[in-house]
Parts: C-alpha cells; sequence; structure tokens
C-alpha cells in the first residue's frame, strides 16, 4: 500500500499540471500555424469589408426601389384617372351623337312631306375678263 500512495500524489501534480498548462494557453505557435492566423485575420477583414459595402449597396437599392415604387403607384393612379377622363368623354361624344341623330331625324321625316325641289341656280352676269390690247404703230400714230 506505500506505492499506491506515492503515486496518488504525483498523478495528482500531472493532472494539476495539464490543467494548468490547458487553461493557461500555449504561447508558442509554429510559424506556419502563425503564418495561417496572420492570412485568416486578412481575409476576415475583407470578407468584413466587402460586406459593409454590400450593405451600403443593399441600403441604396432599396431606397431606389422603394421611389421607383412610388413613381409607378403615382403613375397608375394617373392612369386610372385618365382611363376614368377617357371613359366620361366617350360618354359625353356618344351623348353628343345621339342628341344629333335625334335632332336629324325629324328634319329627315320632315323632308318627304315637304317636297323640296332645288330651286335653278340664278346666273348672275359674270364680267368678262379684260383683255390688253397691244399698242401697234399705227394706232399710235
Amino acid at each position: 500500500m506505500p506505492i499506491r500512495d506515492t503515486c496518488r500524489p504525483r498523478r495528482a501534480a500531472g493532472l494539476v499540471m495539464t490543467a494548468a498548462v490547458l487553461l493557461a494557453g500555449c504561447d508558442y505557435w509554429p510559424p506556419a500555424l502563425q503564418t495561417q492566423i496572420e492570412q485568416l485575420r486578412s481575409e476576415l477583414q475583407t470578407v468584413t469589408m466587402e460586406k459593409a459595402q454590400l450593405q451600403n449597396q443593399m441600403t441604396s437599392l432599396t431606397k431606389a426601389k422603394d421611389d421607383l415604387q412610388m413613381q409607378v403607384d403615382d403613375l397608375s393612379r394617373t392612369n386610372r384617372d385618365k382611363s376614368t377622363l377617357i371613359a366620361s368623354l366617350q360618354s359625353s361624344v356618344s351623348a353628343l351623337q345621339e342628341r344629333l341623330a335625334k335632332s336629324s331625324k325629324p328634319v329627315a321625316a320632315k323632308a318627304p312631306l315637304a317636297k323640296v325641289t332645288p330651286k335653278p341656280a340664278v346666273k348672275t352676269a359674270q364680267k368678262a375678263p379684260v383683255k390688253k390690247k397691244t399698242l401697234t404703230k399705227s394706232a399710235v400714230h
């Protein structure tokens, strides 16, 4: 049993030392690992900058989309208003054409009752074009 007593303190000391090394960490990194770490840090910075740029682009594109959507909404509203106006004007034109057709029907109906005969055209005396006389030598003497 004395052997066991001597092994326990050594094992406990070994466990404490291993735990201390694990908890404290190791300040030594091999050069290849240090190079990899620096490369990863550099890539992380690059990716972080690209992410910020993409977020800025996303923000500006979202704003542009919202502006365009407002323009589409305005144009749609204007289109509806113009369509309503066109429909109203077409209705007015149809009503006016009907009124014109109704107002011209009674005149057409009365025409057979009172036969209209065209009057002969009165010829007015037209002046004959003036002829210019050319002077000859005998007319001048």
